[in-house]
């Protein structure tokens, strides 16, 4: 399994400020359905939303960033978890999320 936050380290190491998930954007083309678990859930307030992307997709960073921007309580929770694209772990920071994929935010967390 690669870790996820060599993609999110590459977005805080160029600085990018990403796609800023306007709806009423004209370049928004469709949703991406973001899954929050454990710590990730509770700092979001929800266990999904729905977030706007456009049709080129955006970069794993680039959402990061925008969804930290949105939720800053996500801030100190993305750099520790896992990151999925349609129930596959992401493998780098070129992986992009497109409309219709589910996005899973995945934070360590431990039980049983």
């Amino acid at each position: 399994m690669a870790s996820v936050p060599s993609a999110y380290l590459s977005l805080r190491e160029t600085g990018s400020e990403g796609f800023c998930g306007d709806a009423g954007s004209p370049d928004v083309a469709g949703t991406t359905r973001v899954l929050l678990f454990a710590s990730a859930r509770e700092a979001v307030g929800a266990p999904q939303i729905d977030w706007p992307v456009p049709d080129e997709g955006l970069s794993v960073p680039e959402l990061v960033a925008a969804l930290v921007r949105r939720y800053p309580r996500l801030g100190p929770i993305a750099p520790h978890s896992r990151l999925l694209i349609n129930a596959e772990y992401v493998r780098g920071a070129r992986a992009a999320v497109r409309p219709g994929d589910e996005f899973a935010i995945h934070p360590p967390y431990s039980g049983g």
